[in-house]
């Protein structure tokens, strides 16, 4: 598995407190030392000078406990591509396009699967080796309830091993159901889908479900 640190955007502005406050502390220290002939007003001030410097060194120190920091991201293992089911109508087709693009493109997502009415119509992104697909119990909770899944950081579920049809060092997945059908989504990076992203999913797979359930005749679909 091939790591790919990301940069971390805040990283300066965490920093930032704590080397100002150490930068203010010196100079205070060396203005001490260069004094000649110390006043009480100036004592008084150091003494401030130096309790700030303190101050925002300590919230540098505790911006760096608590600013969350981006995760880890990975290579998946895998090559990239589009497989689409034959005889698939063509306004389906273009849904599914559509559909796959915006989330490959918009979120973290770069391995997604279409799975309607017991069998594969898309696949795309980067493909696993092992092309054989098979519903696990947790596919099969999603189209009973009808209630998106997100595994946060797939290594730490038991339920991974059903999904040997992603690229295994996939870190992140949801399901989120489409009616007679799951769209699964994986991700290259644990805890990577904000709350915005899975409203953004959420609409797009209602509208391809409404797409499918109107013009998908499955028992003419074959995976090519």
């Amino acid at each position: 598995m091939t790591n790919v640190t990301k940069s971390d955007p805040n990283r300066v502005l965490r920093l930032l407190p704590f080397f100002a406050g150490g930068l203010a502390g010196f100079l205070l220290l060396i203005n001490r030392l260069t004094t000649v002939e110390l006043t009480a007003s100036q004592a008084r001030s150091d003494v401030v000078g130096v309790i700030l410097s303190g101050v925002m060194m300590l919230i540098g120190i505790i911006w760096q406990q608590v600013q969350p920091r981006s995760p880890e991201s990975v290579t998946l293992i895998g090559r990239e591509g589009m497989e689409l089911a034959e005889n698939l109508p063509d306004a389906v087709k273009t849904e599914l396009a559509w559909a796959s693009h915006l989330l490959l493109t918009n979120t973290i997502t770069k391995s997604l699967v279409v799975y309607y009415q017991g069998k594969v119509l898309l696949k795309r992104g980067i493909l696993a080796e092992n092309s054989e697909f098979k519903a696990g119990k947790i596919l099969e909770r999603v189209l009973e309830t009808q209630k998106p899944v997100y595994l946060v950081d797939l290594k730490l579920y038991p339920g991974r091993v059903e999904f040997d049809y992603l690229p295994p060092n996939t870190q992140g997945i949801i399901c989120q159901p489409l009616g007679n059908g799951v769209l699964i989504l994986g991700a290259n990076a644990p805890r990577s889908y904000t709350k915005q992203d899975e409203n953004w999913i959420e609409g797009i797979a209602d509208k391809l479900a409404d797409t499918l359930s109107k013009n998908v005749d499955i028992a003419q679909a074959d995976l090519s």
